[in-house]
C-alpha cells in the first residue's frame, strides 16, 4: 500500500489532512487526498495490516469490477485543518463538547446551506475531545454512498473487526451495518463519530448506518434540514457569522489588507457567509503581483462576484474542489434535488437569482401567478403544480430559508436566499433563458405593485419589493426586458418618494434612467420619467442646483419629444419651480407655475385636480415675492375650491393650506395663520404621516407662528420635535435641517434657556458654514447665537 501524498503551504501545522479549505486564523492551506485502491487479486481475500490497522483488499469482483475507496485514515479529518480560532459559534460548540462527555451518547446534526462551516465545528470539537487520549475519534467522509461504507467498515475494523468479519461484509454475507455497530457498541474506549456531508440522509438511513450507542457520540454534517433520518437526534442550525465575527475571519487571514470598518464592509457584501469569506480573506493574503486592499476588492466585487471569490481557491481536481467553491458547491445540492426528482429547483432558485437577497414575498411565486409567466419555457420547466415541490426541495436541502417579514403592520410570509447563492446562480443561467427570467421576475414582481397612486400609505406596502426591482435592473438582457423594469422600478421610486425615503427613491430612480438610455434611448418617455423621479428626490433631500438641472433637462426633452402641453410635459413645468424657488429664482418659479395652471385650466377645466395643485404651489411663492394682493385673491379661492372638490384630506387640499398658511405667517398675519397651519399640521400627519418631511414642514411653521404669539412652550416643544424628525428623514446637513436647528437655538433663548441655545448653535455653525456658506443669512445669525 502507497502512502498518501501530502502538500502544504507555508503556515500549515504539520498536520495529515485532505484537500479543502475552511475559514481559519491563519495562513493558507491546501491538501490533496489521493484513494487508494487495491489491486485485483486470485484470492477470494487477502488480508494484511499497516501500522496496527487492518487492511482489508477485495477483489474487485465483489464491487462489479470496481474496488472500493478505501480511507486513508478514520482517526484523522481528511479535510483542510481546522482554523486556530472558530469564530461565532461558541454556543454550538459547548453544546457538542458536553454532548461529546455525555456518558448517554446521542446524535446531532449540524444543518446549514453550505459553506456555512459545519465540517469546521465538527472539526474543533474531533480535535477537542480527541486532545489527550480522552476519546477516539472517528471520521467517516458521508457524502457518498461509497465513501460512507467504506469509511464505516474501516470504523468497524479500527474497532476491532476480524478479517473474516470485515470480507462476509464486503460481500454482501454479513449486514455491514450490525457489524460497524456491534463493534462501536462493544468499544473499551469511548469514541466520537463525525459523519461528514451527510447531504443524502436516505443513504444513512436506508442502511441503518446511523445509530446511538452508550459509547460516543454522533455528529452529522449535512445541507439537509428536513430528514425523518434525522427522528430522535438533536438538530443545531449553523447559518451565516455576525458581521463582527465575519469581519474578524477577513482579518485573520490578510490583517495587512484593511481596516476593522473595511472588512465589516466587505463581510457585509459577502453576506457574511464563511466561505466566501475564507476564499476572499486567502485571496487577499496571496496575492504577489498585485495588492489589493479591502476596500479594492470590495469595488471589484461589483463586477464579476462568483468568479472572484472563487480565485481565492488553491488551484486543484475541479471535481473534488466543487465544495470549495461559490461557483459550484450548490450545484451539487440541485443535481441531488434532480435525481430524487425535482429538477425545477434549479429553475426556481434561477427565477429567485433575478430578485435580491431581501425576502421575497411567498405571494409573488403563487402557483398561478408562476403559470401566467410562461417559466415552462424554461429548462427544467417550471409550471405552478411543481412550485410547491421545488420550493420544498430548496428548503430541505438549506438553500432557502422561510422568514416573516412586518409589511405595514402585516406579517408577510418569504422565502429569503443567501446573497452569494443568487449571484453564483445567476452567473451559471444558461444565456438563451436569461431573457425570459428576466421577463417573468418583472411580470411576477409587477402583479405585487398597484399602479402609482400619490398616497404615502401605499408605500409602506411596497417598499420592501424595491431592492428586488433594483437587482432587476442588473439582470437586464434586451430592451423588450428593459422597459418593464424601468417601468417598474420608476413606480416604486414614486412610492418610495411619497413614503419620505428619499434617498432610496434617488437611487431606484437613478438606476432605472440609467437603464433606459442603455436600452430605450435618453428621449424615450420611460427613460424620461424615470429621470423626472430623480430630480424631484434631489430636491427633497437638499441638493437643488442638482435638481433644476435635471428637471431643466427633463422638460427640454419632454417638449420636444412630447410636445409642450402634454400632462407629462406639465408635470416637469410644475415641479421645476420648487429647486427653482429654493435657489431664490422666484420670478421663473412664479412664471412656470402660472404657465401651468393657464394651461391647464385650458385643456382640464377650471376646477381639475391638477390645476389646482398648481395653484396651491403657487400660493409658496406669491408669499415669496410678496405678492400681497394676488396672495389675498388667488389664496382663499384655492383652498375653498380645493376642500369643495377634493375634500378636506387630499393631498392637493393639505398642500394649499399649509402654503396659504405659510403666507399669512409670512405677511404678519399670525393669529389667523395659528388656525390654518393647525389644519395644516393635521392633514399633513393623516396624509403622509407623523414623521414625513411635508408633516415636519408643517410642524415647524406652527413652531413659527406660536412663537410670534409667544406661546413659547409649545413652539419650543414642536421645535425639538421637528430638528429631532428631520435628522432622521433629512440627514444631518440638509440646508432644511440646518435652518431649523437655528431656529430652535432662537426659540430657546428667547425662552431664557441661553446654555442650550448655545451648545445648539455651535453645534450647527460648521455645518452651516460649509453647506449654506459663511454668508448665507442663516450662518450669520447662528454665529450671532453661538457668541
Amino acid at each position: 500500500m502507497n502512502g498518501a501524498e501530502r502538500h502544504a503551504e507555508p503556515g500549515v501545522q504539520g498536520r495529515a489532512s485532505g484537500q479543502g479549505r475552511v475559514y481559519q486564523a491563519q495562513g493558507d492551506q491546501h491538501v490533496t487526498e489521493h484513494h487508494h485502491h487495491y489491486p485485483p487479486s486470485d484470492a477470494t481475500s487477502l488480508f494484511g495490516t499497516s501500522l496496527g490497522r487492518t487492511v482489508v483488499q477485495v477483489p474487485p469482483s465483489t464491487f462489479g469490477g470496481i474496488a472500493p475507496p478505501v480511507p486513508d485514515s478514520v482517526r484523522t479529518p481528511l479535510v483542510a485543518p481546522a482554523p486556530l480560532v472558530v469564530r461565532d459559534r461558541r454556543e454550538v460548540m459547548r453544546d457538542l463538547l458536553s454532548a461529546a462527555g455525555d456518558e448517554t451518547g446521542g446524535v446531532h446534526v449540524l444543518h446549514g446551506l453550505g459553506g456555512c462551516g459545519k465540517t469546521t465545528v465538527a472539526q474543533a470539537v474531533f480535535n477537542e475531545v480527541t486532545r489527550g487520549n480522552r476519546r477516539i475519534g472517528l471520521w467517516v467522509n458521508a457524502s457518498e454512498r461509497s465513501t460512507l461504507r467504506a469509511g464505516m467498515l474501516a470504523v468497524a475494523a479500527d474497532r476491532g473487526a476480524g478479517a473474516g468479519e470485515l470480507a462476509a461484509a464486503h460481500g454482501g454475507q454479513r449486514a455491514s451495518a450490525d457489524l460497524v455497530w456491534h463493534y462501536l457498541h462493544a468499544s473499551r474506549e469511548p469514541w466520537l463519530l463525525v459523519l461528514d456531508n451527510a447531504d443524502d440522509p436516505a443513504a444513512l438511513g436506508e442502511g441503518g448506518w446511523l445509530r446511538q450507542s452508550p459509547r460516543g457520540t454522533v455528529i452529522v454534517t449535512t445541507r439537509q434540514a428536513r430528514s425523518p433520518v434525522w427522528h430522535g437526534a438533536r438538530l443545531h442550525h449553523l447559518g451565516v457569522l455576525p458581521v463582527e465575527d465575519a469581519a474578524l475571519v477577513l482579518r485573520d487571514l490578510a490583517p495587512e489588507a484593511g481596516s476593522a470598518e473595511d472588512a465589516e464592509r466587505v463581510a457585509r457584501r459577502l453576506d457574511c457567509l464563511p466561505l466566501a469569506l475564507t476564499l476572499a480573506g486567502s485571496f487577499l493574503s496571496r496575492q504577489i503581483l498585485e495588492s489589493w486592499s479591502m476596500s479594492d476588492y470590495r469595488r471589484h466585487l461589483d463586477d464579476n462576484p462568483t468568479e472572484l471569490i472563487d480565485q481565492g481557491a488553491v488551484p486543484g481536481n475541479s471535481e473534488r474542489n466543487a465544495r470549495q467553491l461559490v461557483g459550484r458547491t450548490w450545484g451539487i445540492s440541485l443535481a441531488a434535488l434532480a435525481d430524487d426528482g425535482v429538477p425545477e429547483c434549479t429553475s426556481l432558485l434561477r427565477l429567485l437569482s433575478c430578485w435580491s437577497s431581501d425576502p421575497v414575498p411567498l405571494s409573488l411565486i403563487r402557483p398561478e401567478a408562476v403559470n401566467a409567466a410562461q417559466l415552462d419555457a424554461l429548462h427544467p420547466p417550471l409550471i405552478g403544480p411543481r412550485v410547491e415541490a421545488a420550493l420544498r426541495g430548496l428548503l430541505d436541502h438549506s438553500l432557502v430559508s422561510l422568514v416573516s417579514l412586518d409589511v405595514g403592520g402585516e406579517t408577510v410570509r418569504c422565502v429569503k436566499t443567501h446573497g452569494v447563492v443568487l449571484d453564483s446562480v445567476a452567473a451559471t443561467v444558461p444565456e438563451a433563458q436569461r431573457a425570459l427570467l428576466v421577463k417573468a421576475a418583472a411580470q411576477l414582481l409587477q402583479g405585487a405593485v398597484p399602479e402609482y397612486t400619490a398616497r404615502a400609505g401605499d408605500a409602506h406596502r411596497v417598499g420592501h419589493l424595491a431592492p428586488h426591482a433594483a437587482n432587476l435592473l442588473r439582470r437586464v438582457e434586451d430592451a423588450d426586458g428593459a422597459g418593464s423594469v424601468v417601468a417598474l422600478c420608476t413606480r416604486l421610486a414614486a412610492y418610495l418618494f411619497d413614503g419620505g425615503d428619499n434617498q432610496a427613491a434617488l437611487s431606484l430612480a437613478r438606476g432605472a434612467a440609467e437603464a433606459g438610455g442603455q436600452w430605450l434611448g435618453a428621449d424615450d418617455p420611460a427613460t424620461l420619467r424615470a429621470q423626472y423621479r430623480a430630480a424631484i428626490s434631489l430636491f427633497r433631500i437638499g441638493r437643488f442646483e442638482e435638481s433644476e438641472a435635471l428637471h431643466r433637462r427633463v422638460l427640454d426633452a419632454r417638449e420636444r419629444v412630447l410636445g409642450p402641453e402634454h400632462p407629462e410635459t406639465l408635470e416637469s413645468r410644475q415641479n421645476i419651480s420648487e429647486p427653482l424657488g429654493q435657489l431664490q429664482r422666484i420670478d421663473d418659479c412664479l412664471a412656470t407655475l402660472r404657465d401651468t395652471a393657464e394651461i391647464r385650466s385650458r385643456i382640464l377645466g377650471e376646477h381639475h385636480q391638477d390645476t389646482l395643485h398648481a395653484r396651491a404651489l403657487l400660493l409658496e411663492y406669491l408669499a415669496a415675492a410678496e405678492a400681497v394682493d394676488e396672495f389675498d385673491t388667488v389664496g382663499p379661492e384655492t383652498v375653498a375650491a380645493c376642500e369643495e372638490l377634493l375634500g378636506d384630506d387630499s393631498f392637493t387640499t393639505v398642500t394649499a393650506r399649509h402654503n396659504y398658511a405659510y403666507g399669512l405667517h409670512r405677511f404678519g398675519r399670525f393669529e389667523q395663520a395659528e388656525g390654518e397651519a393647525r389644519r395644516a399640521l393635521r392633514g399633513r400627519e393623516l396624509v403622509h404621516g407623523p414623521d414625513h418631511a411635508l408633516a415636519l414642514s408643517a410642524a415647524v411653521l406652527l413652531s413659527w407662528i406660536l412663537g410670534k404669539l409667544g406661546q413659547v412652550e409649545e413652539s419650543v416643544s414642536l421645535g425639538r420635535r421637528v430638528v429631532q424628525g428631520q435628522e432622521r428623514a433629512l440627514g444631518q446637513e440638509h440646508p432644511y435641517l440646518l435652518t431649523n436647528r437655528t431656529g430652535l437655538a432662537e426659540a430657546l433663548a428667547a425662552a431664557g434657556e441661553t446654555e442650550e441655545a448655545r451648545a445648539l448653535a455651535r453645534q450647527n455653525l460648521p455645518l452651516c458654514e460649509r453647506v449654506l456658506g459663511p454668508d448665507d443669512p442663516v450662518t450669520v445669525r447662528t454665529r450671532g447665537l453661538a457668541g
